[in-house]
């Protein structure tokens, strides 16, 4: 069922890498690698340009293991974000697709951002999932790791279902015992957008000013940057077609609707 639903982030690949190239990015750290779809790309682009990746993952897949080690311009660093994130430095551009919950992206764009400041570089970074159904839902690898004051109700067994904030119990998009969903959708410290959303409130605040663009495809990728940066002009200018545009947010729709409806087909055919 993996192969009818594109989900990587890697899907995005061409347009990241035009936004690093018009950002000069040459240092790039990735948050979460799985398989390194998108890792080996990125590696590529450093390659390329006497650059570094540093990929943060607790438990990639050994493909990704084996891959990293044999490419030197690659470090693998097996730890949490949050545990990671303070030893970086110098880095021009962020790639996060870890854990999707509000309290995991909140806190790795606080760290990042004062890296930043403390580095003198503006802050670009990519994150995945910031459309259904992890933009307004929280998604736990592992729930015992969220703070109990930021960890809202889970399931591991229910399924989410678009414009649905319960979660649905047979049915639906869910885990199989791989994640967990938020029980409901919405509210307060409630998925990765609104963490988007918080941080950005609280650096307007603060007087610091960012820029976002989404672009509502394969679950969301949404681009965060320094509004004043040098390069924040041509970069808008290569993100405004994808930005929030209505025909990909149609295809979008529609494929995860055909893509639940295979899902209920399967479970109706699956024995009690």
């Amino acid at each position: 069922m993996s192969d009818l639903l594109i989900h990587s982030m890697s899907e995005f690949s061409t347009l990241i890498l035009q936004a690093l190239q018009v950002a000069g990015a040459r240092n790039i750290v990735e948050i979460g690698a799985e398989y390194g779809g998108m890792s080996v790309d990125i590696a590529a682009y450093v390659g390329a340009r006497d650059g570094t990746l540093v990929s943060i993952d607790p438990a990639p897949k050994p493909e990704f293991r084996h891959w990293a080690a044999a490419n030197p311009q690659v470090r693998h660093i097996a730890d949490t974000s949050l545990s990671a994130l303070p030893d970086l430095a110098e880095v021009d551009a962020w790639l996060i697709d870890g854990d999707h919950n509000w309290y995991t992206v909140h806190a790795e764009l606080n760290a990042i951002a004062a890296i930043c400041r403390r580095d003198g570089r503006p802050l670009l970074a990519f994150l995945h999932d910031v459309a259904w159904p992890s933009g307004r839902r929280d998604m736990y690898y592992a729930p015992d790791t969220i703070p109990a004051e930021f960890r809202h109700p889970y399931s591991f067994e229910g399924g989410a279902l678009p414009g649905h904030s319960p979660l649905v119990h047979g049915g639906g998009f869910r885990g199989m015992g791989q994640f967990a969903w938020a029980t409901h959708e919405g509210g307060p410290r409630n998925g990765v957008l609104t963490a988007i959303d918080d941080f950005r409130a609280r650096a307007h605040a603060d007087g610091h000013g960012y820029a976002f663009a989404v672009v509502p495809a394969v679950f969301g990728l949404g681009v965060l940057f320094t509004a004043d940066a040098p390069w924040s002009d041509a970069l808008a200018d290569l993100l405004a077609p994808y930005h929030q545009n209505p025909l990909l947010r149609r295809l979008e729709d529609n494929r995860l609707a055909n893509y639940l409806k295979v899902l209920e087909w399967q479970d109706a055919a699956s024995p009690a």
